[in-house]
């Protein structure tokens, strides 16, 4: 059978090492790899640091495409579209930056009807509406579309303040009911978004969560020296954060957990990127914190050990984004064996998911006194060695990329696309504990 061609719209993609441009990176990896032609209409990699990626910047800066090919995959053609890209991205310059990939996006989708026709077309929100772009090719194509919500952004941006008024809300809501109800296939990534979705239309929601590729993240057993590789003293406990840094997640607690642990031999690490990272560092400097370092996102090939080196790993958001989304940096912690500490409300979906798995400690969210007791809890009585444990085997069980999309692929006719559910081989699973590799495959 001849590979299908597979159309993919986003405004992220890789090299972004974090959110959806990572997942839809590792995606079209796959299908690729899996002998699928896959074209994507991107723009410049940009987040969290809302700056185009330095290797990117130049003064040709205008329509781009790259061509990946090689003998183990099938050609990838990727389409980069300007767009404006706000150093502070406040939710007036948000829209605009979404908008402007929007327009030049369109350009490059209408320039695709010149090309051999695509299977399927999948648009990946946010921002939502890409999904007219997909709808656009739909339906001069007769394409099926697959509509897939990694963040419910308008929600978000109405339940955090982002958005004040009440007629444009109203206005993206209608819009969004628009492409929920013209979409083939409708998909998100957690079950309480899956249920908020709901809401919206009357048509079935796939469950199409993210993933963690185990080749790439795993427990690293013998940590001897592994903190002293990125600074750090073997002494002391490390608390991190890794992610984008916004608004969002209520990451001001941090600083105020860290004054009130200074006497511990506790460090907090705030990993990565993005508009509020300046402001945590400046009310840092003002309270004189000795115990917390900010770093930049870790490359690639070292966020293993990165992430193996911590005792603690925080997840955390406000109450009112709970359900909204789903933090996509907690797939990599439970992968590597992580102890976390998310912070999610009592009876929401992502509280109910980690209970009932048992694989992270919870804590009430923007709790200051909570955060606090859940940190002493894990650092220091040792009550989350199980809940480790947990986390490794859900993550090896359930986040397996190998897994997730054939799953998903399954449910979107298998027939056409070439695949059989059951019968396909994951790729090795590796299984190292510094020098000794164990390899199994294993039938999904």
């Amino acid at each position: 059978m001849n590979p299908k061609r597979v159309l993919l719209v986003g405004g992220n993609f890789k090299p972004e090492l974090t959110g959806i441009g990572k997942y839809n990176g590792e995606m079209i990896d796959w299908l690729s790899s899996n002998g699928m032609e896959c074209s994507v209409i991107t723009t410049y990699p940009y987040y969290p640091q809302w700056e185009v990626h330095p290797d990117y910047k130049s003064k040709s800066y205008w329509f781009k495409t790259e061509k990946i090919r090689s003998q183990e995959k099938a050609d990838v053609n990727i389409y980069r579209c300007p767009h404006y890209v706000p150093s502070k991205p406040t939710g007036a310059r948000r829209m605009l930056s979404d908008l402007t990939f929007f327009m030049s996006a369109f350009v490059q989708v209408f320039l695709s009807f010149f090309h051999k026709k695509y299977d399927y077309v999948i648009a990946v929100a946010p921002p939502f509406h890409v999904g007219f772009l997909a709808l656009f090719y739909k339906l001069i194509t007769g394409t099926p579309m697959v509509y897939h919500i990694q963040d419910l952004q308008i929600d978000a941006a109405s339940e955090l303040g982002m958005i004040r008024q009440g007629w444009l809300l109203k206005l993206m809501f209608k819009m969004e009911a628009f492409l929920l109800k013209k979409s083939d296939y409708v998909s998100s990534i957690s079950y309480g978004m899956i249920s908020r979705i709901k809401t919206k239309t009357d048509k079935e929601v796939i469950f199409f969560p993210n993933w963690v590729d185990s080749n790439e993240l795993y427990p690293i057993y013998r940590t001897v020296g592994l903190k002293e590789k990125f600074g750090f003293n073997d002494n002391e406990k490390i608390v991190l954060y890794s992610g984008a840094i916004g608004e969002k997640q209520g990451l001001e607690n941090i600083l105020l957990a860290a004054g009130q642990m200074n006497e511990l031999p506790v460090r907090f690490v705030i990993c990565g990127s993005g508009p509020y990272k300046e402001k945590l560092q400046e009310m840092g400097e003002r309270r004189g914190l000795t115990n917390v370092t900010f770093l930049p996102l870790q490359p690639k090939e070292s966020f293993n050990d990165f992430l193996n080196a911590a005792d603690l790993h925080l997840v955390l958001q406000k109450a009112n984004a709970n359900d909204l989304v789903m933090p996509s940096k907690l797939t990599g912690i439970l992968a590597v064996g992580g102890a976390a500490l998310v912070t999610a409300p009592v009876g929401s979906s992502l509280y109910n998911y980690i209970s009932s798995y048992k694989i992270a400690t919870l804590a009430e969210p923007e709790d200051l006194s909570a955060l606090i007791n859940g940190i002493s809890k894990v650092l220091f009585d040792g009550s989350h060695t199980s809940t480790s444990q947990n986390a490794y085997r859900f993550a090896d069980e359930f986040l397996n990329i190998d897994r997730i999309i054939p799953n998903f692929l399954s449910q979107i006719s298998p027939a056409e696309l070439g695949l059989h559910p059951g019968v396909r081989v994951a790729r090795a699973n590796v299984s190292r504990q510094h020098g000794s590799d164990t390899l199994h495959s294993q039938r999904v």
